[in-house]
């Protein structure tokens, strides 16, 4: 009996024998002309014969052209100006095209209508790419730019709680979310507690975001993958920046080592409000907070045909508190502390085969931690006693990739490689001593070590000038303790052209066999990163999407609207009452599993060009959980299940010195868990029967069937620039402008006086302004 892969790779092979003729080859990069920093996503269009491409994570592209002698070549990147090459050749040729940075002087123009119109032609839907000027321009909480919360601002995408950077996309939860910073996964996007995310956009080049239709070259997650580019660094010049701003500083300094040929970048940031409050402390209690984030990378050009990258991120949260008393016969003292952190690092070698086979190796390492230490000690009449207690845990990864982009003819763009991953979980480790009587105990849930090996093959396929489909197989084996895991995973995406609009629709099916055990609702990262074992199976989800987008007004505005379904497998929760720090079990003796089904509809309006840009999405959805061992196996409403969601984003030139920007967003309250009835009884036979323990007990009734006050809040900002192509700018922003006191949390407080419970909310942020310095040196 023929296998479904061997069907399914016939039919991908049958499609891309329709086109072959006798061709030759254009290919290259495209880069920037004053830094020869690469370019992702440049449209390289032949006019004539309207046959265009884009550049890929690389800036590398590969037209293949009907054999010809004379070529009409146009390129364009928004924020450019377009450049026009004229070629006469008979063979294959090789190219490095710069384009020019559009200066502040030069009026925003429209590039040319023949040119390739991403959104309608393009079969990739659901995908997301923000230029990181339109990211700096957005308001931002305490003056800091966040790559995450401006990607809250699109349709299909939530924040959890008030202030947070965490992705809620499309029903799913941040762990399901395929972070990647160059390739490499990033485990804990957060600082301060969840507030700010650990991507310091002076060091980011590229966002891309992807919330379906996944292509088979991705996999791992189920909910979105998100593409993080570093910049190269300037190998024509020396340059640096400076931000100053309320909380945090940051600075970058980038340039060649032996100009056009080998460049760095480095760049770093750090919060101060343990310095700034370090005079006001007491010496005999004290404590602090800060975060820090270090980015570096190196590239060097052997040739056109070989570039060779290295990267390094490093980040950590620090939180420390320290009390000590003295006295005549007895002292104490209590130290807290408690971090985490990331690190990853990745070396890329990019190789040209041909002018239509490009490759990628790379070779990575990524690390997350978490840890707590709480030491105690007191001293009297010299007798001394310490207890100390540590918890540590997290997740390392070492991975291997190869990747390869091949165009046989004008029709296809094949993608294929493999990945091979180790991870090693530390699910937690709970160690404490007391010194005195040298007593140490330590409970420590099991380390697992697993092997993810996966492989992938993509056909981006033109039939005819009307449909393009994009077909693929994502395969992938899971290997650990003694047991083995095998899926497939077939994607496809298809774009049908009717005049000017385009009809795209996809389906996928993922699988993740890595997963999140969240503890917290409020960004401390206390959640346990855990693997697939013999008793966790992968969760795993399968996602429809039909669509339509077309350009309108010459192009000037980009229209989309999407309809989405997406059923989840094998989730994971704590069971009801699972202990976190529970010394006598494993953590797979506390979870639970089920399933998730959410589905809706996004509509999103983008302006990208002139002197206002900016965008307006809506978001209608549903998200439900249900698991037998919660809510008596009923069906109940995510957390985030959010019915409406609005967002506005707004950015206007003023006049080449001034620009004022704007946010709005509303959202439907979250659905939470409150008690129903309160009493006092035993919570448990023997204690009834005994008269033990006799305590106020609480029922909940339904899981998650309060609704929060419904969400929304206004931001502003308005930059003023100065000096050489403005050098200088001066920020004022205004976080929450008309002060709206929207809930980050309930508790109930007795009312003594009325003798009876009372509901309390508590508000994070009232209106919050700020101010930034930055400038360029």
């Amino acid at each position: 009996m023929i296998s479904k892969s061997k069907i399914f790779l016939a039919i991908i092979f049958i499609l891309n024998s329709f086109v072959f003729a006798q061709n030759i080859t254009i290919s290259g990069f495209v880069e920037d002309s004053k830094s020869g920093e690469r370019l992702i996503g440049a449209n390289v269009y032949e006019k004539n014969l309207q046959i265009g491409a884009a550049t890929n994570n690389y800036g590398f592209f590969s037209l293949v052209l009907p054999q010809n002698q004379n070529y009409n070549i146009i390129v364009s990147y928004i924020g450019y100006e377009n450049s026009q090459l004229n070629l006469s050749t008979k063979k294959d040729t090789l190219l490095q095209i710069e384009l020019l940075p559009k200066s502040i002087e030069t009026e925003e123009i429209l590039v040319e209508s023949e040119a390739i119109d991403e959104i309608t032609k393009n079969t990739q839907m659901s995908n997301f790419n923000i230029p990181i000027k339109q990211i700096v321009s957005i308001p931002a909480l305490l003056g800091e730019t966040d790559v995450l919360k401006a990607l809250q601002l699109l349709p299909g995408v939530q924040s959890g709680n008030e202030g947070s950077s965490g992705l809620y996309v499309r029903g799913g939860s941040p762990e399901q979310n395929l972070i990647l910073l160059d390739g490499t996964t990033v485990y804990n996007a957060s600082h301060l507690f969840g507030f700010f995310s650990v991507f310091n956009s002076d060091a980011v080049k590229n966002v891309n975001l992807l919330k379906g239709g996944f292509p088979a070259r991705f996999g791992g997650r189920l909910s979105s993958i998100l593409e993080i580019n570093m910049k190269e660094g300037n190998n024509k010049e020396f340059e640096g920046s400076a931000t100053i701003g309320l909380i945090s500083s940051k600075v970058t300094y980038e340039g060649p080592i032996y100009k056009d040929k080998t460049s760095f970048i480095f760049s770093a940031r750090r919060t101060y409000i343990d310095v700034l409050a370090q005079p006001f402390m007491d010496d005999n209690e004290y404590g602090g907070y800060y975060f820090y984030d270090l980015n570096a990378k190196l590239n060097h050009i052997f040739s056109l045909n070989d570039r060779l990258f290295f990267s390094l991120y490093l980040g950590d949260d620090e939180f420390y508190a320290v009390s000590k008393s003295d006295f005549d016969y007895s002292n104490s003292s209590n130290d807290f502390s408690l971090g985490w952190g990331n690190i990853t690092s990745v070396i890329r070698w990019n190789h040209i085969f041909s002018n239509n086979l490009f490759s990628n190796v790379t070779a990575n390492f990524s690390r997350f931690r978490f840890y707590t230490d709480v030491e105690s000690s007191s001293e009297y009449n010299n007798e001394k006693e310490i207890y100390r207690a540590e918890y540590l845990s997290g997740i390392t990864d070492f991975g291997f990739a190869i990747d390869f982009d091949w165009i046989p003819n004008q029709s296809n763009n094949i993608k294929f490689g493999a990945n091979l991953f180790h991870h090693k979980f530390n699910p937690g480790v709970f160690q404490y001593s007391i010194s005195q009587n040298i007593d140490t105990s330590i409970s420590a849930s099991s380390l697992h070590n697993a092997i993810e090996l996966r492989g992938y093959f993509e056909d981006d396929l033109e039939i005819n000038s009307n449909l393009k489909i994009n077909a693929g197989i994502h395969t992938s084996l899971f290997a650990v303790n003694n047991k083995n895991y095998f899926s497939f995973e077939p994607r496809i995406s298809l774009r049908y052209l009717i005049e000017d609009w385009s009809i795209k629709t996809s389906y996928t099916f993922m699988n993740q066999y890595v997963h999140l055990l969240a503890n917290s609702g409020i960004g401390l990262p206390t959640d346990l990163w855990v693997p697939t074992t013999d008793i966790v199976k992968p969760e795993k989800a399968h996602q429809a999407a039909l669509g339509i987008s077309r350009n309108i007004f010459d192009n000037e505005f980009e229209f989309t609207v999407e309809t989405y379904y997406k059923k989840m497998n094998n989730l994971l929760e704590y069971k009801e009452g699972a202990e976190f720090f529970g010394l006598n079990s494993d953590w797979q003796s506390k979870i639970t599993f089920g399933e998730g089904t959410t589905y809706g509809i996004e509509l999103f309006l983008q302006k990208k060009k002139g002197n206002t840009t900016g965008w307006i999405g809506y978001t209608l959805a549903w998200s439900k959980r249900e698991f037998d061992e919660l809510n008596n196996g009923k069906e109940y409403p995510y957390k985030y299940d959010r019915r409406h969601d609005i967002s506005l984003v707004l950015n206007h030139k003023i006049s080449e010195s001034f620009d004022a920007s704007l946010t709005w967003v509303y959202g439907t309250g979250n659905a939470i868990s409150l008690p129903l009835v309160q009493y006092y009884g035993n919570s448990s036979l023997f204690d009834q029967y005994y008269n033990y323990n006799y305590q106020q007990l609480e029922y909940f009734g339904e899981k998650n069937s309060y609704r929060m006050p419904a969400y929304h809040r206004l931001d502003l900002a308005c930059r003023f620039m100065w000096g050489e192509e403005n050098s200088s700018v001066f920020t004022i922003a205004v976080y929450n402008a008309y002060s709206q006191k929207n809930p980050f949390f309930y508790y109930f407080e007795n009312d003594y006086m009325n003798n009876k419970k009372v509901l309390k909310q508590i508000t994070l942020f009232p209106i919050i302004p700020s101010i930034s310095y930055s400038f360029k040196f």
